[in-house]
């Protein structure tokens, strides 16, 4: 698979995951996001904006924690990422 082809469909895999979100506001005024669809995504920060960026990052790096031990992802909206094949 080219580059470009990998990148589009990771960026496609994460734009399907933060488009199923949610947001809360807890009692202390700080923010809990999750997504739900991907089990340990979750962030709590004191903004909105704030959370919603943690919880990009901690997917990233969730997205390739799976994808280096081959764990599956789940389809979310119908986007799926396959294993990573490695060259050796």
């Amino acid at each position: 698979m080219p580059k470009a082809s990998s990148q589009g469909a990771i960026t496609a895999y994460i734009e399907a995951a933060l488009s199923a979100v949610r947001l809360e506001r807890l009692y202390d005024g700080s923010y809990y996001t999750e997504i739900p669809d991907c089990p340990g995504v979750w962030a709590n920060e004191k903004t909105e904006e704030e959370c919603l960026q943690v919880l990009r990052e901690v997917l990233e790096e969730w997205i390739v924690l799976k994808l280096k031990d081959n764990d599956p992802l789940p389809e979310i909206q119908g986007q799926e990422l396959g294993k990573v094949v490695t060259e050796k």
